[in-house]
């Protein structure tokens, strides 16, 4: 029983966008496995997959230990005889000036954020190639093309996720792999993030809007799963963000230095000390969402880029086109 059916696995699969992505793979049937450290929530997030009849594995490794990342894939392969889909979702940040922040804190962002992404690929690359088959998704963010402040480690980690997935792709099609290599790029969603992640704020930490919640995002989640896009970029404020900093990245990060640090602070002040899962998980069970469902909306829209340059170029076109037209006019009536 569950070699007859399509198996993925998922990494930061205990909580926010990884656990309702888990979910997501449950409800079209597949197989799930679910990586994450904290194991209260890897049990909840289990309990919840198995709610739609299919098998779930739970693993709780950090995505930081290349080698405990070989081992989820290996034992995977043997437990359903192939690993068909492979998210890399698992992260962490902290949320500080960069003149705050310690080496050793930039190098933990990058262990998970960055380098995560790499192990998992290459674990799952170990049994996708010699199939000739399988889907890699990365999950990236906005941020990964437009950086803020606050979220310097943050930031940077997922920009490096890009060119890896950029420069792998490229060799998976000198080789004509049959594997496919999907980065999903995401707004801001209610996860319990916020609460969690280390910050030296004066205020709690909070979802730049418009915020989506989880469910929005799996579902696009499992559709670049399904049919491999370059990239997906979900959300028009995405779209937005991505495409104004190409066109005018000097004036983004002028109203960035103005505008940026009270967009990420909501108006409840940090109370004393709390635990964060920068180096250990807080060991709890919060489910898919954070404490912004007020503010969230359940649908959201994307969009393969190459769709948007398309639209982009024939945009310009008809502009030029039309410039042309009143300039030919012009010189006819003179």
């Amino acid at each position: 029983m569950g070699k007859d059916r399509r198996t993925v696995v998922v990494t930061g699969a205990s909580a926010g966008v990884g656990r309702a992505i888990a979910v997501e793979f449950a409800r079209n049937g597949w197989n799930v496995v679910l990586v994450a450290r904290g194991e209260k929530g890897l049990e909840g997030a289990r309990r919840e997959v198995e709610r739609e009849g299919v098998r779930a594995l739970t693993f709780a490794v950090d995505v930081a230990d290349p080698d405990a990342i070989q081992q989820v894939a290996d034992e995977t392969a043997a437990r359903f005889g192939a690993i068909d889909a492979w998210v890399n979702n698992a992260m962490v940040t902290v949320y500080a000036p960069v003149a705050r922040m310690t080496a050793e804190e930039f190098r933990r962002v990058t262990d998970v954020t960055y380098l995560g992404q790499v192990h998992g690929t290459l674990a799952a690359l170990r049994h996708m190639l010699p199939r000739d088959r399988g889907t890699i998704v990365s999950i990236g963010s906005v941020l990964a093309y437009r950086s803020i402040p606050l979220q310097s480690a943050y930031c940077a980690g997922k920009a490096a996720v890009r060119g890896f997935v950029d420069s792998l792709r490229t060799e998976l099609l000198h080789d004509r792999s049959g594997v496919r290599l999907s980065m999903v790029h995401l707004p801001a969603v209610n996860t319990p993030q916020f609460d969690w992640a280390r910050s030296t704020l004066p205020r709690k930490p909070k979802p730049v809007p418009p915020i989506f919640q989880p469910e929005a995002i799996a579902r696009h989640v499992y559709r670049a799963a399904l049919d491999a896009p370059r990239e997906l970029w979900i959300g028009t404020s995405a779209w937005t963000a991505i495409l104004g900093n190409m066109l005018m990245p000097g004036l983004i990060d002028r109203y960035l230095g103005r505008n940026g640090y009270q967009g990420e602070m909501s108006n409840r002040a940090e109370s004393g000390e709390r635990p964060d899962n920068l180096f250990d998980p807080v060991d709890t069970d919060p489910g898919a969402h954070g404490r912004f469902d007020a503010d969230a909306s359940r649908y959201v829209v994307a969009a393969d880029p190459a769709w948007l340059r398309v639209g982009a170029a024939a945009a310009l076109g008809l502009a030029a086109g039309a410039a042309l037209l009143v300039a030919r006019r012009g010189t006819m009536s003179r």
